[in-house]
Parts: C-alpha cells; structure tokens; sequence
C-alpha cells in the first residue's frame, strides 16, 4: 500500500498507472537498445550514429525517470526491472554483436514507430483519466518523433 495519495479516482489511477508503466518499460528499454547498438555499429556513417545514439540514450533515461517519478506520485509503483522489461517491452529486440549502420537506422525507425504509436494510445487514454500525466506523455512522444525524424532523415 502506497502512502502516497492521490486525487485521481481509483478508476483513474488505474488506468494512468496503466499507461505510465507501459511508457516505463518502453522507455527503459530504448534506452538500453541504444546503449547496444551504441557499443556495436559499424559503418561509414558510424560517427554520426553513435553520437545519436547517445541522444537517443540520454532523451530515453530522462523520459523514463519523468514518467517513473509522475507513477509514485500518483500513488503507484513504478517497475523498471531488467524481467518486467523484458516481459513487457514493445521495442523490438536487438541481436548481439556488431551491427551495421543501416541495420541500426532501420531498426530504430522500427522502434519509434512502435513506442510513439503506444504513446499515443496512452495519451488516448489518460485524456480524462488523468490530464497532468497526458501532457507528460505528449511531451515525451513529441521528443520521441523528432528522433524518430532523425533517424529517418539517415535514409537520405
């Protein structure tokens, strides 16, 4: 039992605690896929994509921390462990070892455009449930396209 209260209905907090874990486990695990292809990709365009990829890492870690710390203060746990992320996940799975720098590109317009379609289902769904974490969860998917725009801009 949390000792946080909410002013959400319990119905609300529900369906918001619904959203903000699923953004969690997404978000957790782009940033660990990026972490991956970070250490692994090769290319002639291995310089540029390994900067983005920090970015990518950065913007993911930041993201889950606000979506995290928004679930505790509505009175539900936030869950960031490696099982529930790999139980849960929406992202698509990354191979181990090298891979190549067009792979990498193609991979996370894979990603993003698995992780901000959820989004915006989750935005959907806070609309009247809780409208403080829908503005979160816009805020992100809008960082979350961007990125996804840069990788697609790769494709030239």
């Amino acid at each position: 039992m949390s000792t946080v209260r909410s002013t959400l209905t319990d119905e609300n907090r529900d369906i918001t605690a619904g959203a903000l874990q699923g953004a969690l486990v997404d978000l957790l695990d782009l940033s660990l896929i990026g972490k991956q292809a970070h250490w692994n990709i090769y290319g002639k365009h291995f310089r540029s994509l390994h900067l983005q990829l920090d970015e990518t890492v950065s913007t993911a870690r930041n993201a889950a921390d606000t979506v995290a710390e928004r679930a505790i203060a509505i009175g539900v746990s936030a869950d960031g462990r490696a099982s529930t992320i790999a139980a849960d996940s929406s992202v698509p799975k990354i191979e181990a070892g090298q891979i190549a720098d067009t792979e990498v590109v193609s991979l996370f317009i894979e990603a993003y455009t698995a992780i901000i379609s959820n989004m915006r289902e989750r935005i959907d769904a806070t609309d009247t449930a809780d409208p403080v974490t829908q503005d979160i969860l816009i805020s992100i998917t809008a960082e979350l396209e961007k990125q996804s725009w840069m990788f697609q801009a790769e494709l030239g």
